[in-house]
């Protein structure tokens, strides 16, 4: 009896827990699922999207099918990596039309970047729903402004349907990009993890920085701003080829920052952003010393891979692996920032920053700033340096959090 009675207090716990995971955020909806709370936005009018493959329900049915189902859908708009998500980065996409829609899917990483007046005039309204991934660099936010602007010029309306950012909302980290080192990898002056959503960074870059276009932004149903995107009852779509899981978004967020330098970041691995090295690394070595360095919430384990594209195809690299043990605790901005400088220390004669000392070179587009480039403050005076623009930046950014 007393037997039965435990594995029946087991099994009711079982079930508990289940229900509780499963009815944690029952209210949680995605902006796209609020098509029909802001259909008056839509009604009688012509509608464009920018999106791709991470463009979809908490279902898994894709924003277009539902916009061509409720709406008057007349034409697509591709960023980066394609409206599939095939293409590598930096890859030129061409116009394209949609096989199943057979809509015309503009290419906004083509021969242009912009929506031109052409490609808008069968549109009175554009529609954003892309997957970011919390990062200044990642270019679909680029073209979410660019977008922005040429609405601003064309006086068309244009409708961010809001998503969350998967690496949290609460914390920023990084400097502000210095307007001298603006690019399509960093177009507005803000910090490389900046802690909001798409719709509220189209807030800030509408009013901020002046861009002044018909915004409406379709907000998320009960998001809290704490949750990573783990945390959420949805289905993570490789938004790029290279971000395959959301925890890849949390280290990419600090790490990317290593494309500018010649060092591999794990392209062409099955650990991209997560393995960091070079052939003139000694990964023992490397581990070692980053280990002592006590950086809070990662492990760094002894690592050789061979990359089978980008920088050392086919070379066998040493490094390390970036094993998060605590993403609450992780700072990955900081800790980027601490692994390259103790890389430049261990091998200075080996470590090179890409097309240095040319001024917009990789790294300072990357960082915003020539102050890593150059390494002329220590460690130290570098992240109380960041540590004064996330102040800077965290004032800015209140008057346009939603959640």
């Amino acid at each position: 009896m007393k037997k039965a009675f435990c594995l029946f207090f087991f099994f009711s716990l079982t079930i508990l827990a289940f229900t509780k995971e499963k009815t944690d955020k029952p209210d949680f909806k995605l902006g796209i699922e609020r098509v029909d709370d802001f259909s008056i936005l839509f009604k009688g009018k012509r509608i464009g999207l920018i999106t791709n493959q991470t463009g979809i329900d908490s279902l898994g049915r894709s924003s277009i099918e539902i916009l061509y189902e409720k709406t008057n859908l007349k034409a697509l708009f591709s960023p980066e990596h394609g409206i599939r998500g095939n293409a590598r980065e930096g890859a030129g996409i061409s116009n394209t039309v949609d096989k199943r829609t057979e809509l015309t899917v503009y290419s906004l990483y083509g021969k242009t970047k912009r929506p031109t007046k052409e490609m808008l005039q069968q549109v009175d309204v554009l529609c954003f729903d892309i997957q970011d991934v919390g990062a200044r660099f990642y270019t679909y936010i680029y073209t979410m402004a660019y977008a922005m602007e040429a609405c601003a010029r064309d006086r068309k309306t244009f409708v961010v349907f809001d998503r969350p950012n998967p690496i949290n909302g609460i914390n920023v980290e990084g400097n502000i990009l210095e307007e001298e080192y603006r690019s399509f990898t960093g177009y507005f002056p803000i910090v490389q993890r900046h802690g909001m959503t798409c719709g509220e960074l189209a807030l800030m870059f509408n009013e901020e920085f002046k861009i002044g276009c018909n915004l409406k932004v379709i907000p998320m149903q009960d998001w809290k701003r704490e949750d990573y995107f783990e945390d959420l009852n949805l289905m993570w779509i490789p938004p790029s080829p290279n971000i395959p899981t959301p925890d890849t978004a949390l280290v990419y967020s600090g790490f990317c920052i290593f494309e500018g330098v010649n060092i591999s970041v794990g392209r062409g691995t099955t650990m991209p952003f997560k393995y960091i090295g070079a052939p003139y690394i000694e990964a023992e070595a490397l581990a070692e010393k980053l280990n002592a360095l006590n950086l809070a919430g990662v492990f760094f384990k002894p690592a050789y891979f061979t990359p089978s594209l980008s920088v050392y195809k086919d070379e066998l690299c040493e490094g390390i692996q970036i094993i998060v043990k605590d993403k609450n605790k992780f700072l990955p901005v900081k800790t980027g920032i601490a692994v390259m400088y103790k890389i430049k220390e261990m091998y200075p004669d080996k470590f090179k920053i890409n097309n240095y000392p040319v001024k917009h070179c990789g790294l300072n587009l990357l960082t915003g700033t020539d102050k890593l480039s150059t390494m002329s403050l220590s460690l130290d005076e570098y992240l109380k340096f960041i540590e004064k623009d996330e102040q800077r930046f965290l004032k800015k950014r209140k008057r346009y959090l939603m959640y």
